[in-house]
């Protein structure tokens, strides 16, 4: 690793402890050389008093304590709720970094909304021998209900949240796509929130496009899917309830959106029709957007101990009387097996090559890629297909001889359920650690609504693996998040 001293700057105590290493650095081009993008913040950091910096935090971690910013730590016996772990410092992409993005993840969401209208219907691209039948249909969250079923505007993937890496090379890649129930879009709002505040001058001299307008994209993204349209649809959004990991972003936006937050007893079906109780009496819903999994949506037709879901809410979207965002069955997509033949997917639906690129991805049904990876799982991360969080992984580098016995065991009990990709240093962003800045591993994870057409608002939940060296940016796992600036030009 290479301290940054080169440069008489540096000898400020703020960046004594900056590093470089072999991973893309998002602020510096080399020792002492800020990237033109980071200059105003680089400066306006050098300039900045003693205890300035300090004074900041104290009042970001303030106002998110009094906002109630938390999520849910699941397994933890010291308790659940925590504020979100937050960074000060700002991600900042170029304006032709962000348009490119945006083409990739508008290219990507495309077809993979093709992919899904096609698996549940003609299954041309399985017929063709493109996409292995047998990964589609051994996939769990592929839902045979679906089949033939037709969802207003053939939109299966309302809302999609996309992780991004950038390799070392400087290039974006996607690591993964999040197509169930994304969460996290009310963290990148409220991180923007405290960073107007916080850093105002410097904000307006950058020049950072807002993402404040997010509420309302996706409220008119939910309301283009309005299935029979009867005047203003009744939108609400479906929450498992207070004890979700996910309950603050539910309620943040339902309040943004101005819609009614709801759950599962708020509801009712008659004759294939979806009802919201108020005091009022009954009254129709047209638009659900969901944040509960596909098996807990209807005891009737999917888990029958559920508590959560509506009974005959899978007739009466199947009648076409109510929209779901997302549709059911979309996870498949994001399947991380289904993930190594996105590329395949898109050349076939759009007949174009990939903007964003793929990991090397190996799969553990093979035989010659899994006694590969099973050689050298310390070289290797390994996941599980259909976890999220960053639950069910192992960083080879990072693990015990113990912990990489047990997932050889996990993998040749169910060689389905696994996938290995080379362990990729993520690329670092300062972040203000204990008085001094530092460099961490960053990914990012903008979001896309999908509805008569494809928005992406200018930003996304850069996330931070805030331990030193660690490569876990998942805030289940120990990661924060920082504000995300798209700049104008």
């Amino acid at each position: 690793m290479a301290t940054l001293s080169a440069d008489a700057r540096f000898d400020a105590p703020l960046f004594q402890r900056y590093e470089l290493d072999h991973a893309f650095d998002e602020m510096f081009e080399g020792a002492g050389r800020p990237r033109a993008h980071y200059r105003a913040l680089f400066e306006s950091l050098l300039d900045m008093p003693a205890g300035e910096l300090p004074r900041k935090k104290q009042i970001a971690d303030q106002t998110f304590l009094h906002q109630g910013i938390t999520f849910t730590v699941y397994g933890r016996e010291e308790g659940t709720e925590r504020i979100f772990p937050y960074d000060l410092l700002p991600r900042i992409i170029t304006a032709a970094e962000w348009s490119r993005i945006e083409a990739g993840l508008t290219q990507r969401i495309t077809a993979l909304n093709l992919f899904l209208k096609d698996i549940y219907h003609e299954g041309r691209i399985l017929n063709d021998g493109v996409v292995p039948r047998e990964m589609v249909y051994s996939c769990r969250h592929f839902r045979r209900q679906m089949r033939g079923l037709q969802v207003p505007r053939d939109v299966y993937v309302t809302v999609t949240g996309t992780d991004l890496i950038r390799l070392p090379s400087g290039e974006y890649a996607v690591l993964e796509d999040n197509l169930r129930v994304p969460s996290g879009v009310s963290y990148m709002l409220t991180n923007r929130r405290v960073m107007k505040r916080i850093f105002p001058a410097l904000f307006q001299k950058c020049g950072v496009r807002p993402v404040d307008h997010y509420g309302q994209a996706l409220l008119a993204t939910l309301r283009s899917l309005a299935p029979n349209p009867r005047g203003e649809p009744t939108i609400v959004l479906l929450t498992p309830g207070v004890f979700n990991s996910a309950y603050f972003e539910h309620t943040y936006l339902a309040r943004q959106m101005g819609i009614e937050l709801v759950e599962g007893r708020d509801l009712v079906v008659h004759d294939n029709v979806v009802y919201m109780r108020t005091t009022a009496g009954l009254r129709r819903v047209d638009v659900i957007y969901r944040r509960i999994d596909d098996d807990f949506i209807d005891p009737l037709v999917f888990r029958q101990d559920s508590i959560l879901g509506v009974p005959g809410l899978f007739n009466a979207y199947r009648a076409g009387n109510v929209a779901l965002g997302n549709a059911l069955g979309s996870g498949i997509a994001d399947d991380k097996a289904l993930y190594a033949w996105v590329p395949r997917i898109i050349r076939y639906y759009l007949g174009e090559d990939p903007i964003l690129a793929n990991i090397e991805t190996f799969l553990m049904t093979e035989d010659a890629q899994r006694n590969h990876v099973l050689g050298k799982l310390d070289e290797y991360v390994v996941k599980a297909v259909g976890e999220s969080g960053g639950y069910g992984m192992l960083i080879g580098p990072h693990s015990t001889a113990a912990q990489r016995e047990e997932f050889r065991r996990r993998i040749l009990a169910n060689p389905r359920n696994y996938i290995a990709q080379p362990t990729i240093q993520l690329s670092r962003a300062p972040c203000f650690v204990d008085g001094r800045v530092e460099a961490r591993h960053v990914d990012l994870r903008p979001y896309i609504l999908y509805g008569d057409r494809v928005t992406i608002v200018p930003g996304g939940l850069t996330r931070v693996a805030l331990q030193r060296g660690s490569l876990v940016v998942n805030s289940s796992q120990g990661g924060g998040s920082k504000d995300t600036w798209v700049l104008h030009s």
